[in-house]
């Protein structure tokens, strides 16, 4: 019984009613009802192979409509297999039967006569082994025979003998007035429906299976068939445009049939109506009946409702599609004409819609026509801003395919390239272009956009993408000397993208000169990218309002202008107020929009995420971002998306993942020159290291960023790693280097740049300060600053130091609430060696050892060797002459020693390391 219900998904209330209708004691009689291809026969089949694992005697029989008005036809080939038994039978019942079977001309035998006849038989071949009678397609089966039938099934009582009927919904049948049991057969569930189509077609893409899915709402004949004629029809993963209407999903011949027959049958009007309902995406039964805005109300359709092809939606009273199986069918099943004719009445209904007028115009349109293109783009721009740049680029294709001009066309063809770059489907953005190239005449810049656009994202490949777009923009600008264009401005904001992520000084200097003798035709938005992606140290005084300017109607804005602004509010740390509406915006652009968009709308979340705390979110988002910037093969977002989840881990103290991610990320860009990406890859060195408490090598990572004392041109970390160089430099003992770098960041006016590089230069002036004076002010203005709250790592560490300070100028009692607050604060954000640094110095501070929360983590063999003998009294250079280290090296362990002992200085050290186990660090 067990391989027999493995046999079959889902279906679990169905088959334990049958199983208990199969080992009932006494004759019972029951019928299947449910929707073309639900699953009936495959029911009538498990009920077969139950019976006979019972060891009953199973006849089948199967009604055909070509038969049905033959008299008896279907208790003929029900009861054939039995003719062997009538013999059995006395005179008047055998000759009952003898007319059934065509024996005998007599006058044909009266219901309730042939019926007892039909009981007599089926008790003698019962007397022997129990018997069951399966009858599929029963609306099919002859008038006569269904009375007989009936008759039978409501006497089985009492005896061995089994019938059971398969009904198909919406056709009237003789069995309706039987007054048999009936077992409703319903779809199957979502999971169900899921399991099926995994089993039988694997390895769908999402996009494919998920249309299956809705198309098919459970049918198992639909998700059994429609798969391969979907994908042989082009309706696959790579057609993601969007559909704001109903584009019929194309049938196979036999799910065609399923409703066919109705919809043939009805009359031109009714199928008129219902062509104009499925082609303006009436829902299928009431709970979808309410999508994407007002529907078109079918009218004057009772007729098709009576058949079985609508149902009613009980909370607007329209009619609605019993099943999407009949929407696709009366799609298909029209004209060109006829669905041309539909089109041009639906986008008569909507012409105050703009998108959906334009689908519709776009649909009923052959010949070029500029009015009808007009439309398109209008709903191209809407659909943008709305997330759905997938339907933008169908809708501006459409658009220069009705154009009537090679200059518009071309026009639109370029911007459909754009949008489709930005939903990240670089493929179709070269495949549009080509369609437009006109032998003889060099590449257009809106082809130059495009496969720049692609070797930046899809390699990395600055330095060619730059020289493409370079001159470009110098032929644009020699031989258009006219009023700024959108293919201009394309260019300029991709070359600025570009140089972002180079980073370097020469290729900077070039684009400034490019772009200052292009005067006004630089949109205002552009030279605020040009100032925040460059060099904020040097170029970002007043970034930070143009931006707030720039967002402040972000509603109206599109989704690549909302990012790009995003960035250049990232480099100025202005992103906090405008992360509310990224993470409404990004899902909508990630499922029906501008994807690449949303990468970069996904990592501005991470880094907002980063700043406030929001740790474990980050983490999250980045986890996010990450597998949908390899699902688009996205390779410049896949080491981007590496490098902030390197930089985070490096924060919680994963060093060993930081450094892994922090190589994948140098090994791809250094030798592509994507300075952008090698100097966070610095960033995570640093970071990493004073974690690990390695101070010297947070300094050698530092300095490669930017020397102490200068901030370099152009490298975008310079500013942000202000406070590592600084604490790096001071406990490595190269105070002078951490002053120096501290007040060029006051010198370079840093403060007025952003909130963040406030906190930091006043951080910085603090921990540096030889005037007592001036370091108290320095941290007063340091920790009250307005933005300090929202930047707790920053706060923590500032606090720490501080509280170091006044350890040794105030005195313990001092320093133990500021010590109190970085310790809390470390511990909240989830990073153990800044907390149990801060906890040592607590400790050191006069507070109880149990305030510690994490465990003291264990030495290396060569700390356990350098703590030993700095416990013995050696200094750092008389250290390092016996381990071959310099004395810098040995100052370096040693302050990694300190935290993980929970002591903060050398006197400590031999207590400490008497109170460790004899086997660490051996």
């Amino acid at each position: 019984m067990e391989s027999i219900d493995s046999t079959m998904i889902g279906r679990e209330p169905e088959r334990e009613a049958l199983s208990a209708f199969v080992t009932a004691a006494g004759g019972r009689a029951l019928v299947l009802r449910g929707d073309p291809g639900v699953g009936k026969s495959a029911l009538l089949d498990h009920v077969a192979r139950l019976a006979a694992a019972e060891r009953h005697t199973v006849v089948r029989a199967a009604g055909v409509e070509a038969e049905s008005e033959l008299p008896f036809a279907g208790l003929h080939q029900l009861l054939y297999p039995l003719l062997p038994h009538t013999h059995r039978l006395d005179e008047r019942h055998r000759e009952a039967l003898d007319v059934v079977f065509g024996r005998s001309g007599g006058p044909p035998p009266s219901v309730m006569s042939l019926g007892i006849a039909v009981l007599d038989l089926l008790s003698l071949v019962a007397s022997r082994q129990p018997l069951l009678l399966v009858l599929d397609d029963g609306h099919w089966f002859d008038t006569a025979s269904t009375e007989v039938c009936g008759f039978v099934g409501r006497r089985l009582t009492g005896s061995s003998v089994g019938l059971v009927v398969g009904l198909r919904s919406g056709v009237p049948s003789g069995f309706d007035t039987a007054a048999l049991p009936e077992l409703p057969v319903p779809t199957l569930s979502e999971h169900a429906s899921q399991q099926l189509l995994d089993l039988r077609s694997p390895g769908l893409d999402p996009r494919t299976r998920r249309l299956i899915l809705d198309e098919a709402q459970g049918n198992p004949l639909a998700l059994l068939e429609l798969p391969p004629h979907v994908l042989r029809s082009g309706r696959a993963a790579d057609d993601r445009r969007e559909r704001t209407g109903y584009s019929a999903v194309p049938l196979p011949l036999r799910l065609q049939q399923v409703y066919g027959a109705r919809i043939e049958a009805l009359g031109a009007g009714v199928r008129a109506e219902l062509l104009r309902g499925a082609l303006d995406g009436v829902g299928a039964d009431a709970v979808t009946g309410h999508a994407y805005g007002v529907r078109y109300h079918m009218r004057d359709t009772e007729e098709a409702a009576a058949c079985g092809l609508l149902d009613v939606d009980p909370l607007s009273g329209d009619f609605v599609f019993r099943h999407p199986l009949v929407r696709s069918t009366v799609v298909q099943m029209a004209t060109p004409n006829q669905r041309r004719a539909a089109h041009a009445a639906l986008a008569h209904v909507h012409r105050e819609d703009v998108e959906r007028r334009a689908m519709h115009l776009a649909a009923s349109t052959v010949d070029p026509d500029e009015q009808v293109a007009a439309v398109l783009e209008a709903a191209a721009d809407s659909a943008t801003l709305r997330g759905g740049s997938l339907a933008a680029v169908a809708w501006l294709t459409r658009a220069a395919e009705l154009s009537e001009s090679h200059r518009e066309r071309s026009r639109r063809l370029g911007t459909a390239s754009f949008v489709a770059g930005q939903a990240s489907l670089l493929d179709r953005a070269r495949q549009l272009l080509r369609s437009d190239l006109v032998p003889g005449t060099g590449e257009s810049p809106a082809s130059v956009l495009a496969s720049a656009y692609a070797a930046l994202y899809e390699d990395g490949d600055v330095k060619s993408s730059q020289r493409q777009v370079r001159a470009a923009i110098e032929t644009l600008r020699d031989t258009d000397p006219g009023e700024p264009s959108e293919v201009l401005t394309r260019l300029v904001n991709l070359l600025l993208a570009i140089n972002q992520y180079a980073a370097d000084e020469p290729s900077w200097q070039r684009t400034h000169e490019l772009l200052d003798s292009l005067g006004d035709r630089v949109s205002p938005n552009s030279r605020t990218y040009e100032d925040a992606w460059s060099d904020v140290v040097r170029r970002g005084a007043g970034v930070h309002e143009r931006v707030e300017r720039a967002l402040a109607d972000f509603h109206r804005l599109e989704p690549w202008e909302t990012t790009r602004l995003g960035v250049a509010a990232y480099h100025v740390d202005a992103l906090g107020p405008y992360g509310p509406h990224l993470r409404r915006t990004v899902d909508r652009e990630v499922e029906t929009g501008a994807a690449a968009s949303a990468m970069t709308m996904l990592h501005l979340i991470m880094l907002d995420q980063l700043a406030v705390g929001a740790w474990d979110e980050a983490e999250r988002t980045g986890e996010r971002v990450m597998a949908l910037t390899t699902a688009h093969r996205n390779a410049l977002f896949v080491h981007h998306t590496q490098a902030y989840l390197g930089l985070l881990a490096a924060l919680r103290g994963r060093t060993e993942e930081a450094r892994r991610l922090q190589a994948a990320v140098d090994t791809w860009a250094r030798p592509r020159g994507v300075g952008f990406l090698t100097q966070i890859a610095d960033s995570i060195g640093t970071t990493a290291a004073l974690t690990d408490g390695d101070y010297e090598a947070a300094y050698l990572h530092a300095i490669g960023i930017t020397p102490p004392g200068s901030f370099t041109p152009y490298a975008h970390q310079a500013s942000r790693t202000l406070l590592d160089l600084v604490e790096a430099a001071l406990h490595t003992g190269r105070t002078e280097q951490a002053r120096r770098h501290a007040l060029a960041a006051r010198d370079a006016g840093l403060p007025a740049v952003s909130p963040r590089l406030a906190l930091l230069t006043h951080g910085a002036l603090a921990m540096t300060a030889t005037d007592p004076a001036e370091a108290d002010a320095m941290y007063r203005r340091a920790e009250t600053h307005p933005a300090a709250g929202a930047l707790p790592f920053e706060l923590a560490r500032i606090r720490l130091a501080h509280g170091i300070r006044l350890r040794h100028t105030q005195g313990r009692t001092a320093a133990r609430p500021v010590l109190a607050l970085a310790a809390e604060t470390f511990e909240a954000l989830g990073t153990p060696s800044w907390a149990e640094r801060a906890r040592a110095e607590l400790r050191a501070a006069g507070a109880p050892a149990a305030t510690s929360t994490a465990p003291l983590t264990a030495l290396t063999w060569q700390e356990r060797r350098i703590a030993d003998l700095a416990a013995g009294g050696l200094t750092n250079k008389e250290i390092g002459e016996r381990m071959h280290l310099s004395p810098r090296t040995v100052s370096s362990h040693l302050y990694r020693i300190f935290p993980k002992l929970g002591i903060t200085s050398r006197v400590a050290l031999r207590d400490a390391l008497s109170r460790l186990p004899e086997e660490q660090g051996t």
